[in-house]
């Protein structure tokens, strides 16, 4: 009796390489959301597609990965692990090849739109690998490997994507998937076993929920991601959108109670223990997603540092990453969970406190603590949540767990990209206001800065009135930026209260009792 359960505490040389190309799959995925966002300018010139048009390159992955995420473990039923997975991986390598060789905007995102499509199946389908590969007692470190690739892929994206664009060409943010894509079809053909489709499943599928959640995810995320540029319910585009984000929810709900199979679990939500998971990994999601806009944003418009630069300061929360992941998968066995959250949220909340002091002279190297402490609570966060979101479910249940979670941290990161992008615009509008008034023509520092401005425009031109509208100018740039610090330094402080706000959840997690021993369960 005491010997049966080590049998099968170890995966074997298969199980590994079918991990490896679940991690290979989630890391291309993953990379590919932003590895155009530093090529965007030479994408745009190449297609001929204007700055709000170019959005679309990247929102259109976005929105068919967000869409196929949930129904990765359906599609996974129907055509099988294997099947489904080889089949995504060659249409990823079609995908790219398109996006590589476009000359039209239409093009481009089509290709972009189907690469969402094809990526996103491998994200979850990653997660439900390790949770039906490995035994218990190894689950820490698949999980610690899936957690790394999330964090890192987003990180590393515009860094490459930069740096191919300044020095090969922008192409090739799109042809490096060819040979990453072989690779990946060689270790799924080697790691996965072969299985037969279940065409029953496509004929009984939930397509009433199906539908709800193709057209209330996607219009969702046009929402979010568009609203800010369009005005929001200014635009008839957003409230169209909206009304069939409605719609699209209401259909998910009907199907809750309709279906034998509803394509989205929600009734995994009555779990409290995943519940929990959920919520807490929406809120990282929107402080992960949320820091990445907010730094670089600070860097190019304060600092003004070029894209590259800034992804080699957003890459420092990457360090301690690699540093942390032989350490992880033995904390992940033997300190209880809700330890671990609540330390990663107190660490990311604190890297975010640390950047509320920020001024105008501040520069790439004033973010490294709060890069290194940030990469400390992204790890200590997410690797117990990845773990703890297959920890609360059932084997059987592991899919539509693993879509739900994936979703809802995508969801979150568009949802505070959202919250971001409103209280950037309505904050620096009400700090320029409140500067502006408060330099009168009685204020005696305002107009001696003024005069000396003035003067110095004067003594470089020799004429008096370009001077004075030189120093002009000059200071309504500088309230400009003033106010934008602040800004920045008030949204910093929000996404730490948000943070904050998750700790009374991170209690209601529970660590799997007896890790290493427990493995009986797992197949229950």
């Amino acid at each position: 009796m005491a010997e049966a359960p080590a049998q099968v505490e170890r995966a074997s040389a298969v199980d590994w390489i079918a991990v490896a190309a679940g991690a290979l799959g989630a890391l291309m995925a993953t990379l590919d959301i932003s590895i155009t966002n530093s090529a965007l300018p030479q994408i745009q010139g190449e297609v001929g597609a204007t700055g709000t048009e170019g959005t679309w390159i990247s929102t259109g992955y976005l929105m068919s990965e967000i869409v196929m995420i949930p129904l990765a473990a359906w599609l996974t039923r129907v055509f099988g692990l294997r099947n489904f997975l080889l089949t995504n991986s060659a249409l990823f390598i079609v995908f790219s090849m398109m996006c590589g060789f476009s000359n039209t905007l239409t093009m481009m995102v089509i290709g972009r739109i189907g690469q969402g499509f094809t990526g996103g199946a491998m994200i979850p389908t990653a997660q439900t690998i390790i949770r039906t590969r490995l035994p218990r007692a190894q689950m820490p470190v698949g999980m610690t490997i899936f957690g790394l690739i999330v964090l890192l892929g987003p990180l590393l994206g515009p860094v490459l994507g930069g740096w191919l664009a300044e020095n090969v060409s922008w192409k090739w943010c799109f042809f490096i998937n060819l040979p990453v894509c072989i690779a990946l079809l060689t270790l799924l053909v080697v790691g996965l076993p072969a299985d037969k489709p279940h065409w029953h499943d496509l004929i009984h599928a939930d397509w009433i929920g199906i539908v709800g959640l193709s057209i209330g995810l996607s219009s969702m995320t046009l929402v979010l991601e568009e609203g800010q540029r369009r005005q929001w319910f200014e635009s008839q585009e957003i409230v169209t959108f909206t009304c069939v984000t409605v719609v699209g929810f209401i259909l998910i709900g009907i199907s809750q109670f309709v279906a034998d199979k509803p394509i989205m679990r929600l009734s995994l939500m009555r779990n409290l223990r995943y519940a929990s998971v959920i919520v807490i990994v929406s809120a990282v999601g929107a402080g992960l997603y949320g820091v990445s806009y907010l730094v670089p944003q600070f860097l190019s418009l304060i600092a003004g540092y070029n894209a590259e630069q800034s992804g080699n300061i957003m890459l420092l929360s990457g360090i301690p990453a690699f540093l942390m992941m032989p350490l992880l998968p033995r904390l992940l066995g033997k300190v209880d969970y809700r330890v671990l959250v609540i330390s990663g949220l107190l660490c990311f909340a604190g890297s975010c406190l640390l950047d509320i002091e920020l001024t105008a002279q501040s520069v790439g190297h004033d973010f490294l603590w709060s890069q290194l402490l940030r990469g400390v609570g992204q790890m200590l966060a997410m690797m117990p949540l990845n773990q703890a979101s297959m920890a609360a479910v059932s084997r059987e249940e592991s899919g539509d767990a693993a879509g739900l979670y994936n979703m809802a941290r995508n969801l979150g990161g568009s949802l505070g990209l959202a919250i971001v992008g409103i209280i950037i615009d309505s904050r620096t509008t009400f700090h320029t206001a409140a500067i502006r008034e408060s330099l009168t023509a009685n204020s005696v520092l305002g107009q001696g800065r003024l005069a000396a401005s003035a003067a110095n425009w004067f003594a470089q031109t020799g004429d008096l009135a370009y001077a004075k509208m030189r120093a002009l100018a000059q200071l309504a740039v500088q309230i400009q930026v003033q106010a934008a610090v602040m800004t920045y330094s008030e949204t910093f402080y929000l996404l730490a209260i948000a943070l904050l706000a998750c700790i009374p959840l991170a209690l209601l997690l529970k660590t799997p009792a007896g890790q290493t021993g427990n493995t009986s369960s797992a197949g229950h």
